[in-house]
């Protein structure tokens, strides 16, 4: 990849501040005084700088990256992108020294967002840029420290959510994902970083604003694609900036009259066991978890909380649990991405599993399970592969179980 973007801004800017940060200067020093000469930048200088690093973003929609990462020692002197799941540089005549990376990304932050990442050493935040014909385009960005320099990397956000029907799951299903039908459960949409789930979270909330008259409050870290209301109120809730915590945005909620509410992530046990009892007190609730699949959700949520209290945890795990879509982005054969899924709709055996602790028992149930809606990850992978989307190499790559997707190509043998 190679483009025309001139680096000149760049190096001459921020060269100019780098080589006045003496060398003695290191860690949160140095950050501290490439800071203050930040700030004491004429306010066209900042902008070159902000259109600079704009202009690499905007080159993500020609290349059709999802993902952008600069400085830091990782990107030794290059921009990389994401394209269809694979990291490659971009192309340059000059690589860029750290000390002009370090102060092209202070540059994007706000005295309190360096405050912030000088604190934690790691910053979640939304950055938004304006494209031809006044478009908004946003990206989910994290900043963080690699060997005490700074890294960052830039998510795409998609603006254009896509049509619940392209989810694909069954009528049982798109009833427990909807408030019209179900007024209340817990609906976990799982799988690991860059497995599309928020894309798919933004699809389930987009289907309730367009046909419940209902009150949706967004709790995010950071807040990626905002929804307008249509036929519901939608509040958008970033940690950091609107709320101190996941656990006190669900906490906050009960007292906004909300009939659906969305917690981005279920990160720690004080979040999970805060969501599980919003849910028990008759909302209807979605949150994500970095889990690869249905049974594992289950195991990670009564993983995270202590012993004396997992009895307690796992009754009211199986009081609220709806279901449970859990994905991966798989490799198709034209050079793309794919959508792979597991599904678990809740039934009164799963219930019981649950509750009596018999999780192995549910992958036998999701297997049977497809009059309701339910497949497993191995059956999803085989119908891609059936459907000429996939290679069965691919199918085997990204299997949960490996034993039963060879028994299901045995099957086709």
């Amino acid at each position: 990849m190679s483009t025309s973007i001139s680096l000149k801004p760049i190096r001459e800017i921020c060269g100019k501040i780098a080589s006045q940060i003496p060398k003695s200067k290191k860690g949160l020093e140095y950050h501290s005084a490439i800071g203050e000469k930040v700030n004491e930048l004429p306010e066209d200088q900042r902008k070159i700088l902000r259109e600079s690093l704009n202009a690499f973003l905007i080159y993500m929609e020609k290349i059709e990256a999802s993902d952008i990462d600069v400085g830091g020692h990782g990107c030794n002197g290059k921009i990389w992108y994401r394209v269809f799941g694979k990291k490659s540089p971009l192309k340059m005549d000059v690589d860029l020294p750290i000390g002009e990376t370090d102060v092209l990304l202070h540059n994007v932050l706000t005295q309190t967002q360096r405050n912030q990442l000088m604190d934690k050493k790691s910053l979640d935040f939304s950055y938004t840029i304006q494209t031809d014909g006044n478009r908004n385009r946003r990206y989910r960005a994290n900043m963080y420290m690699d060997l005490e320099a700074l890294a960052l990397n830039m998510r795409k956000i998609d603006t254009e959510i896509r049509p619940f029907k392209t989810l694909g799951v069954h009528p049982e299903i798109a009833k427990a994902l909807s408030l019209k039908y179900y007024k209340y459960g817990l609906t976990l949409v799982t799988g690991i970083t860059g497995s599309g789930k928020s894309s798919t979270l933004d699809t389930i909330i987009d289907a309730n604003n367009r046909t419940v008259d209902a009150h949706i409050v967004v709790i995010a870290s950071p807040v990626e694609l905002i929804h307008n209301p249509i036929r519901s109120v939608v509040r958008h809730r970033e940690v950091g900036r609107d709320v101190t915590s996941f656990k006190d945005g669900a906490v906050q909620a009960l007292r906004q009259d909300p009939d659906v509410i969305v917690i981005g992530e279920l990160r720690d046990p004080e979040t999970i066991t805060t969501t599980l009892e919003i849910t028990d007190s008759g909302h209807k609730t979605f949150g994500t978890l970095h889990t690869s699949s249905a049974m594992e959700s289950i195991e990670r949520i009564l993983g995270e909380v202590s012993t004396e209290e997992q009895d307690r945890v796992r009754n009211r795990l199986a009081d609220v649990l709806t279901c449970v879509i859990s994905q991966k982005l798989v490799s198709s054969l034209d050079g793309k991405r794919v959508l792979a899924k597991e599904v678990l709709l809740v039934t009164p055996s799963i219930r019981a599993a649950i509750r009596n602790n018999n999780v192995n028992e549910i992958y036998q149930m999701l297997n049977e399970g497809s009059e309701l809606g339910m497949n497993t990850m191995e059956q999803d992978l085989k119908r891609l592969y059936d459907e000429g989307r996939i290679s069965k190499d691919e199918a085997f790559n990204n299997a949960n179980n490996k034993k039963r997707i060879q028994q299901l190509f045995n099957e086709l043998d």
